[in-house]
């Protein structure tokens, strides 16, 4: 049975916004993150935000996902940063260094101004 995650996603000021709701696991992080991948490659200028303010629960492949993501932005000159963070996701992030690679900031406002 696949574990609940919504993911909504917006174009503000030429950079692709995803909002996560609910839970990444082992259950969706596949399907969720091969559509992700899908949506961001075929996004010319190669800005993204992750708002992760209603997300409770990641695990380690989704973790490794979003790594791989800034990754391969990073090497097609795009830009990523994650907003928003909930308290116990950023805990999970901080102690996987992720946010020393990642630029992570507390609303999307400051996310959009830094990628502007």
């Amino acid at each position: 049975m696949e574990t609940l995650i919504e993911v909504n996603k917006k174009l503000e000021n030429w950079i692709l916004i995803f909002w996560f709701k609910w839970e990444l696991d082992e259950t969706n992080a596949d399907k969720t993150f091969t559509a992700i991948y899908t949506d961001i490659w075929e996004f010319e200028w190669k800005k993204v935000i992750f708002n992760l303010s209603e997300l409770k629960y990641l695990n380690s492949k989704s973790i490794g996902y979003i790594a791989d993501i800034f990754s391969n932005l990073e090497d097609a000159n795009g830009q990523m940063y994650i907003t928003n963070c909930d308290e116990w996701v950023k805990d999970v992030l901080e102690l996987v260094w992720i946010t020393t690679i990642i630029p992570t900031v507390d609303t999307i406002e400051e996310a959009i101004e830094a990628l502007k």
